[in-house]
């Protein structure tokens, strides 16, 4: 029985094609399954390059911040010092200004100081001149002006210790003002008035009337007249015209002395007077006159008295020497 049968068809083929499919579906499925995996991780990558961007820049931008902050903290420091700076300059410029101001105050009270001591100056100047035009020359006159100019200066002096000198000024000049023209320029009005008197008086005694001479004055008289001589009257004219002269030096030597205000001399040039009035003419109550008037001059007194000049004069050159004394 060697006869050959028909065989069946063979299933192996199926079989391993059936495996090829399930290799490929295998296959395609481990590679689609590689490229998303892949894809996956190239996306992870990617996100992890973006995140490590995005950290970098975040790191940058922090690194910035701190950089900025840096400077900030920096610039506020600087700023602190600067203040400071600032603040101690204003300090000092704040105690600049104070020792300025102190300063200027100091030196406008040693320049109004200055100023008042200058007017003091002025003030005892005027006051002296005019202590001295009183006493050498007795000129009223001028030493009111000069009062009243260094009543003008005091008016300039502030403060109340200048009070008393203001007032003690006051009564000087109300003491000069009482006073009038003085006793100089009244004694040399006077003595102008005597002199020109002189030539008024009787060169000869007035004769005595008719009724009361003696009897044989009277029997006598139509024939000569008779008058009494005065033994120390100068007759002779040379005599008479030398004794004018004398007299008349004596005037002059007299008005000298009023002015320098020598009292001596004004009295001996008064008493000479007298003695060559005497000589030159008779006793008549005109020469009596005279010699009154003559006698009222010499007991002037040429000084000028009043107290009180001069005291606002004492009482400035002692605060003066108050102020000096250590």
């Amino acid at each position: 029985m060697n006869d050959d049968s028909p065989t069946p068809p063979r299933r192996l083929p199926l079989r391993w094609l059936a495996a090829i499919l399930v290799v490929l579906a295998a296959t395609a499925a481990g590679w689609f399954f590689w490229r998303g995996w892949q894809a996956e991780q190239r996306q992870d990558e990617q996100a992890r390059a973006t995140t490590a961007r995005q950290l970098a820049d975040l790191q940058k931008t922090v690194e910035d911040l701190r950089r900025d902050q840096r400077a900030t903290a920096r610039g506020v420091q600087d700023a602190a010092s600067t203040n400071r700076v600032l603040r101690d300059e204003v300090l000092g410029l704040g105690q600049r200004s104070a020792l300025l101001e102190e300063n200027l105050a100091r030196l406008a009270d040693n320049s109004r100081e200055g100023t008042q001591a200058v007017r003091r100056e002025e003030a005892e100047l005027l006051l002296v001149q005019a202590r001295q035009r009183l006493v050498y020359a007795a000129d009223l006159d001028g030493a009111r002006r000069l009062y009243a100019l260094a009543a003008g200066v005091m008016e300039d002096l502030d403060g109340p210790r200048y009070l008393n000198l203001r007032q003690a000024l006051m009564q000087e000049r109300n003491a000069l003002d009482a006073l009038g023209p003085g006793v100089r320029a009244r004694s040399a009005e006077q003595l102008t008035q005597w002199a020109a008197a002189l030539d008024t008086l009787p060169e000869q005694p007035q004769a005595a009337p008719a009724d009361k001479q003696p009897w044989w004055q009277q029997m006598l008289s139509p024939l000569v007249q008779i008058r009494p001589a005065d033994p120390q009257v100068l007759a002779a004219r040379s005599e008479r015209i030398a004794a004018h002269d004398a007299l008349q030096i004596e005037l002059s030597l007299a008005r000298a002395a009023l002015e320098r205000g020598d009292a001596g001399a004004w009295q001996q040039a008064l008493q000479r007077m007298d003695a060559w009035l005497l000589r030159l003419w008779p006793d008549t109550p005109q020469r009596q006159q005279q010699r009154q008037l003559l006698d009222e001059l010499g007991k002037a007194d040429l000084q000028i008295a009043a107290p009180e000049l001069g005291s606002t004069l004492q009482q400035l050159r002692g605060m003066r020497e108050a102020k000096e004394a250590p």
